[in-house]
């Protein structure tokens, strides 16, 4: 391999997952600055570095040198000490202070950082609390840099080191050398992938007991996570766990016994198969049937229907309307039933049904609470309603300190009725935690439509809630006139009815198909669509009116490459980056992608970045309701949503939709995933792509299957079939899956 020696000049682009770096090098061996690539991980400007590799010929790019190996040296020039201080790597000192404090010390500056830190008091602007600041960055990345040289001498990724430091500390390397599964369990952003190629380095063996009840626990929260499954059968673990883990069935099925005796999992017998089930997802699939069917024995007083038909006159005079025949059985039932379920597809007329619905529980002078998964549906239904609605986590009142939710079954919400919208979008595990809070006597209205995307959670709630015949059910299905001259939403039912969509129309339509194969030139087209098309056709915003749904993360025209372009489009000052590595800009529209109780933010939650302080590497983002300070080692907890995933858009409305369809999506090509990603337009919607995708889709109206049982438990009625449990109460609050990431977070979600 070839050797060069130099120093890091600035660091162009590094990827937080793997570790992948392209900086530019200083090197006294070259003329000009040098363009290197490869996993040299926490790297930061000013540093000095021996690297050995190979050099290769890029074709864009021109002559770039590959890393196989590097070493870092601390800088030994006055120009050196400036840009390595400078970096932001220390939080405290920004390039001000760094040029004050090497002008003070010189060459002796990071000797005196490491063992007399207190002669920084003597540099103007440095008091106390920053020395005290800047000694602990400084023994913080020294211990980074240690994690990181033990990890690089296993042939592992390093980008990871700063958050193992973070949660670890001192103990870091203790701990990944005892057993590194606790990564995957313990921190957000590392899977069992990653701990297994540290284990495997570490000289872990295959079969290792450890080994094995980490890779079951990764494949069933995989499962969950990807295919939304509850639980998998016995053959379906043990298949899963051969081809992932490579291991013998035998070896499998002792882990399988390890984990039921440690009560991580548990065994349910469902016809002549064994369901195997992460522990938590048992106990809410339990406790869900149980609190439904104390529930729903409990009687309400009936109402006289001369009581009824004169509410809904009232109603209609109110409200200035004439409700449809559905419309007015809807709120009859609604009027009588313990727990019913509102379903319908666009322009049945859901919303008008809902405030039929507020207007009668009014007129009994009951307390009404409205409720939705999500931020943006919460804010939606409010609007619709003129009513105060919450999201679920706000309205249980999660405690980070306590970590679970205050409104339980000791301590349930004070309401006569809750109304809870999309509910396509509830889990399985957030519906344990709010049935819970429900007062028993209180009537529960659910409110979705079922042809819409399932949780992206485990369970399919609604599907099970109306397939389990013990809750009432309304489905509204006449299309109001004034919807019918909406091609959005004719075009949905088109859809949704395996018909393919109208295309042409009058030039002042609200749908257009353009058809392109070339998924780059797609691209492009997405790009001009938004950034100056609809723009001046419409006047609206390019981001805070337009958003970009995409059937998949990957690919040319997948969310992931889409929003580079639409950032370098929108928003390319690269004046405005944030720090050397995170991809970020200033005034860059960004998502939340993990519940973050301590910041009280959540999944899906959408945001303008606002500011950065370089010399607090802090990022300050502005959502709709507040604004909120990230660390930048948080700062993963975000992604760019120029352009999103139609998952992720799920109970959110957007006033133009531009949806990238073509057959590289083939894997994601269903009817529910296409009804989904139109019927988030209020105003628009475009697609980009081929006819041929189109008709893919929907035609494929194959819904995936998740394993639950809970339809199957709410079906049954006797009351010596149902399981009781022996806990008082479960806290199972933030279960939550990442892809890869972590098995359950918190680890002890179990707690009772």
């Amino acid at each position: 391999m070839d050797i060069l020696k130099g120093v890091i000049e600035r660091i162009v682009f590094e990827n937080e997952e793997n570790g992948f770096t392209i900086a530019r090098l200083d090197s006294p061996a070259y003329n000009e600055f040098v363009t290197i690539i490869g996993n040299i991980a926490s790297i930061n400007a000013g540093e000095s570095v021996l690297l050995q590799g190979f050099w290769v010929n890029n074709p864009t790019y021109g002559q770039q040198f590959k890393i196989e190996k590097y070493e870092t040296v601390l800088p030994a020039t006055i120009v050196g000490l400036r840009k390595y201080l400078g970096s932001g790597m220390i939080q405290g000192i920004g390039p001000v202070m760094a040029n004050r404090i090497v002008d003070k010390f010189g060459l002796e500056t990071l000797d005196v950082i490491e063992n007399s830190p207190d002669q920084l008091n003597k540099v103007q602007g440095i008091g106390t609390a920053r020395v005290s600041m800047i000694r602990e960055a400084w023994d913080a990345q020294r211990e980074i840099k240690n994690v990181m040289i033990f990890l690089q001498a296993h042939n592992v990724s390093t980008s990871h080191a700063t958050k193992i430091y973070k949660t670890y500390q001192n103990d870091s390397i203790e701990i990944v050398q005892e057993n590194p599964y606790r990564l995957a369990n313990e921190i957000y952003g590392i899977g069992f992938k990653t701990a297994d190629t540290i284990a495997q380095k570490l000289g872990i063996e295959k079969n290792a007991p450890s080994r094995v009840k980490a890779g079951l626990k990764y494949v069933l929260s995989q499962e969950a996570d990807s295919s939304g499954h509850v639980f998998l059968y016995r053959q379906e673990l043990i298949e899963v766990c051969q081809e992932i883990l490579e291991l013998s069935p035998d070896d499998i099925d002792v882990g399988i016994a390890s984990l039921i005796a440690e009560e991580e999992v548990i065994i349910e017998k469902i016809g002549n198969d064994e369901a195997i089930y992460l522990a938590p997802f048992y106990y809410c699939e339990v406790g869900i049937n149980n609190t439904l069917n104390e529930a729903l024995s409990t009687n309400r007083p009936i109402l006289e229907d001369q009581f009824i038909n004169n509410a809904l006159k009232q109603i209609e005079s109110k409200l200035s309307i004439h409700l449809a025949m559905e419309q007015q059985q809807a709120i009859r039932t609604a009027a009588n039933a313990k727990a019913m379920i509102l379903t319908g597809g666009p322009g049945t007329g859901k919303t008008t049904t809902t405030i039929g619905m507020i207007c009668l529980f009014e007129m009994l002078d009951q307390k009404i609470t409205l409720a939705a998964p999500t931020g943006r549906a919460a804010k939606r239904l409010s609007e619709m309603t003129q009513r105060e609605a919450k999201t679920i986590h706000r309205l249980l009142e999660f405690s980070p300190q306590e970590m679970g939710f205050k409104r339980n079954r000791n301590n349930p919400l004070d309401t006569d009725v809750i109304i809870i919208d999309e509910m396509s979008m509830v889990d399985l595990v957030l519906m344990n935690n709010l049935v819970k809070a429900i007062p028993q006597d209180a009537i529960v209205i659910m409110i979705g439509d079922v042809d819409q995307l399932p949780s992206v959670g485990a369970g399919n709630i609604l599907k099970d809630l109306i397939s389990c015949g013990r809750i009432e059910v309304v489905e509204l299905t006449e299309i109001f006139r004034q919807a019918q001259e909406s091609m959005i939403i004719t075009n949905a039912h088109r859809i949704n009815s395996g018909q393919f969509p109208q295309l042409n129309g009058l030039e002042d339509r609200n749908f257009f198909f353009i058809e392109e194969e070339d998924p780059n030139l797609a691209a492009e087209k997405i790009c001009g669509l938004v950034k100056e098309r609809l723009p001046e056709h419409y006047t609206y915003h390019p981001m805070d009116d337009i958003q970009v749904l995409c059937p998949m993360r990957r690919s040319a025209i997948g969310s992931e490459n889409l929003n580079i372009l639409l950032q370098n489009a929108l928003n390319g000052d690269d004046s405005n980056q944030i720090g050397n590595r995170s991809g970020f800009r200033i005034n860059d529209k960004v998502m939340q992608i993990r519940n973050n109780y301590d910041l009280d933010v959540f999944n899906g939650d959408i945001g303008r970045i606002t500011n950065f302080s370089r010399t607090d590497k802090i990022v300050e983002v502005t959502f709709p309701e507040k604004t909120v300070h990230y660390d930048m080692l948080d700062l993963n907890e975000l992604v760019l949503s120029y352009a999103t995933t139609i998952h992720k858009s799920q109970g959110s409305e957007y006033t133009a939709v531009v949806i990238p369809l073509m057959t590289q999506h083939y894997i994601m090509l269903q009817r529910n995933l296409v009804y989904t990603g139109i019927t988030r337009a209020k105003e628009l919607v475009v697609i980009v792509g081929t006819k041929q995708a189109m008709g893919l889709a929907i035609r494929n109206n194959k819904v995936t299957q998740r394993n639950t049982n809970l339809a199957t438990r709410l079906a049954i009625t006797d009351e010596n079939l149902e399981i009781k449990l022996d806990y008082e109460e479960l806290l199972i609050d933030d279960l939550y899956i990442n892809s890869g990431s972590n098995f359950l977070t918190p680890s002890s979600t179990d707690q009772v």
